[in-house]
């Protein structure tokens, strides 16, 4: 399906890898920006992010990024993945930074994994969850295909979702708790781990988002 999509820019984190393996994967022309009328000529967009959310969610304000995120969703109804950080700036709260408030686009929130975080058989577990894991399908989705279920994916967060509709629940990660890994509603997939960094399934996964039409 190709065509343009337009990577959300509000300076956080390296956009440009992100960019690049949709590129990989033949995404078309794929723009780094936060233009308005860019990403409104665009026929999908990548809300991606790292960092601490209080830093974030105040670039996203700051460019009215929260604005063209809305619109793309919501009005012209494109598909849209959030990665990282651009997934729980989607929730309503964050307790990060001593709580920050979030875009309230999905019900819940965001809760620090613990300290200390132990696993079922009490073994310590460092904060942040770094590396890969397993990620458990919970649904059907067009942006599973071509994956098995339990594909190990690559993560790096101390925060993880806890959506409030679980049956927006695409995929879970167990790390300590069991943590929201993957949300599905409508035109938006978002992800926890990082696709761009997930070797052969997270192409799969961002060339499987390159051909979705929005619809589950």
């Amino acid at each position: 399906m190709g065509g343009k999509v337009a990577v959300i820019d509000y300076g956080m984190g390296n956009l440009h890898s992100v960019a690049s393996a949709l590129e990989h994967v033949g995404a078309g022309e794929v723009l780094v920006t936060h233009d308005a009328a860019v990403i409104a000529e665009a026929d999908r967009v990548v809300f991606p992010g790292v960092g601490a959310i209080r830093d974030c969610m105040a670039e996203i304000r700051r460019l009215r990024c929260d604005e063209l995120l809305r619109s793309a969703l919501v009005e012209q109804h494109k598909p849209v993945l959030a990665i990282c950080v651009g997934m729980q700036a989607l929730l309503q709260r964050s307790d990060e930074n001593e709580g920050v408030d979030c875009l309230s686009l999905i019900d819940g929130e965001v809760r620090y994994f613990g300290n200390p975080l132990t696993d079922s058989e009490g073994t310590r577990l460092k904060v942040p969850h770094m590396g890969w894991n397993e990620v458990q399908q919970m649904k059907a989705h067009p942006l599973w295909a071509g994956i098995a279920d339990r594909t190990r994916f690559y993560f790096v967060h101390s925060y993880y979702v806890a959506a409030t509709d679980r049956e927006m629940v695409a995929a879970s990660v167990d790390y300590g708790v069991s943590a929201d890994a993957a949300l599905a509603r409508d035109n938006l997939f978002a992800v926890q781990f990082h696709p761009e960094k997930s070797a052969t399934a997270g192409l799969t996964l961002l060339k499987n988002f390159v051909n979705w039409n929005g619809q589950c």
